[in-house]
């Protein structure tokens, strides 16, 4: 009887492991104004059948064994717990949009399940099949930031793809396609495990050393470099009052755009001498700009801060779940009115973000909060959302069709959540050859986020112009500016 107990007892335990702290950060980040969910729509060329689609959520999104598990707090700490009633009709359901279901349809939906927290009681993730989408099918996809960062998830959603139509062994995704430096994220990696006791340390004293010179001069000898960082993060002026920024409500709303050519995109970033990342944040500030303008804002000498995501993993990792992430503070440079000057501010901005140490602080912070009391956890949360008006992320994805049950998927965006007192999401996804611009808000900072989103094309249009011309030094200077504004 005694080793029957003892069996049951172990049974117990292996359904249930410790949360790590970073993921429980994001967990007890949760706000009615702003849900931890990643959200994500992928757009399919033929229509593909629910039953089709649990085969596919069965067979490869629980081959992960978290995603068997759900989310539990306690003031003792936070675990994951095997649910052994996980219902599979209530994770993956079938609906249908009203009236033709065109673009627009399917963006309100969309919104309204970003708006809509995840069941605490089950396992924190869920998938909505739209039937009848342009020809074909639509597939929403909620999962909860405590599960993996926006990277990692992306790479999951990816991973119930294949690269023919017809799945043969070997056609799964290989994970080559992520571009990046693999040594340089090793090395941030490293420092990682260097830095998280000073981390740590630092942000159960964040709020007294933002007020106490002598305890940050101690830490600054301390911790050298590091310290030097996260004075600099803690000293950043809160962003300025816009439009962008004021109380949130519980409604967000979602749009995206229609994407850019890849290769266009590259020929920019070729011209100026930057990347395409700095060529689509600077085209991103042109389209808050213009919005903003529209709508009455003041703009002139105006820069935001946008929050970035930046990946700590070894490439080799790039699949696994857990949050493995730092954050940088981005320049956007909304109140300049020169396109080819946005370009050059973000790409100086990124430059200098590329040598810091300004992630890696953030990676210690957000372990830190995991165990840090729950006012704490407000405190910083407040303190640091108020620094940046936007959450941008831009993720490369795989520069080739793609297919999932069968269904060719022609395009995809997600959007990570705002925290604290953000109410804007910038995405950026490449795929197969193509850029999608999608953006979240607030309802009551954008209600009409169809209203940025359409000048996207138009501001990287302007760029393109000078690029295919040859003029990039021309618009530089106080003519070309005004021509091209005219």
């Amino acid at each position: 009887m005694a080793k029957a107990e003892t069996g049951a007892g172990q049974r117990r335990r292996a359904r249930r492991e410790p949360m790590s702290r970073v993921d429980t950060a994001w967990l007890r980040m949760e706000r009615p104004t702003n849900p931890m969910m990643i959200t994500g729509v992928l757009m399919f060329a033929e229509p593909m059948s629910v039953d089709a689609l649990r085969k596919v959520i069965k067979q490869r999104f629980l081959a992960y064994g978290r995603f068997r598990q759900k989310a539990v707090d306690t003031a003792a700490g936070a675990y994951w717990q095997t649910d052994d009633d996980l219902d599979l009709d209530w994770h993956v359901q079938h609906t249908a949009l009203p009236g033709r279901g065109g673009k627009r349809a399917l963006e309100r939906f969309v919104s309204q399940l970003a708006s809509s927290p995840l069941d605490p009681s089950r396992p924190l993730w869920q998938f909505h099949l739209v039937e009848r989408y342009h020809g074909g099918s639509a597939l929403v996809a909620r999962l909860h930031h405590s599960y993996a960062d926006g990277i990692a998830l992306v790479q999951v959603l990816l991973s119930l793809t294949d690269t023919t139509a017809q799945p043969a062994k070997g056609s799964d995704l290989p994970h080559a396609w992520l571009k990046q430096d693999g040594a340089e994220v090793a090395r941030r990696v490293g420092a990682v495990e260097r830095y998280m006791k000073l981390g740590s340390k630092a942000v159960e004293k964040s709020m007294e050393m933002y007020r106490d010179p002598t305890l940050a001069a101690m830490l600054a000898k301390e911790g050298g470099e590091i310290a030097r960082e996260l004075l600099h993060a803690l000293s950043l002026s809160d962003d300025p009052p816009s439009m962008l920024r004021g109380k949130l409500g519980v409604s967000k709303r979602v749009a995206w755009a229609e994407p850019l050519d890849l290769e266009e995109v590259k020929a920019v970033g070729r011209a100026c001498d930057c990347t395409v990342n700095d060529v689509l944040m600077a085209t991103a500030a042109g389209a808050l700009r213009s919005y903003m303008i529209e709508r009455g804002d003041a703009v002139d000498g105006l820069t935001l801060r946008a929050t970035v995501p930046v990946n700590l993993r070894p490439l080799e990792h790039a699949r696994k779940l857990g949050n493995h992430f730092g954050l940088v503070f981005l320049d956007l440079p909304v109140g300049e009115g020169n396109p080819i000057r946005r370009v050059e501010r973000v790409a100086e901005c990124m430059n200098n973000l590329k040598n810091s140490r300004q992630a890696i602080v953030a990676f210690g912070l957000l372990a830190a909060l995991g165990m840090a009391p729950a006012q704490m956890q407000g405190l910083a949360l407040e303190l640091f959302s108020r620094k940046a008006t936007a959450v941008a992320t831009n993720v490369p994805g795989p520069q080739q069709p793609l297919y999932m049950a069968g269904c060719r998927l022609e395009e995809m965006m997600f959007w990570v959540p705002q925290t604290g007192s953000i109410g804007v999401g910038i995405s950026i996804l490449s795929y197969n050859g193509r850029v999608h611009f999608g953006l979240i808000a607030d309802g009551k900072l954008i209600p009409d986020p169809d209203e940025v989103i359409g000048r996207f094309g138009a501001e990287f249009d302007k760029l393109l112009y000078l690029a295919l011309m040859g003029d990039w030094n021309h618009a530089l200077d106080a003519e070309g500016a005004a021509a091209l504004m005219a």
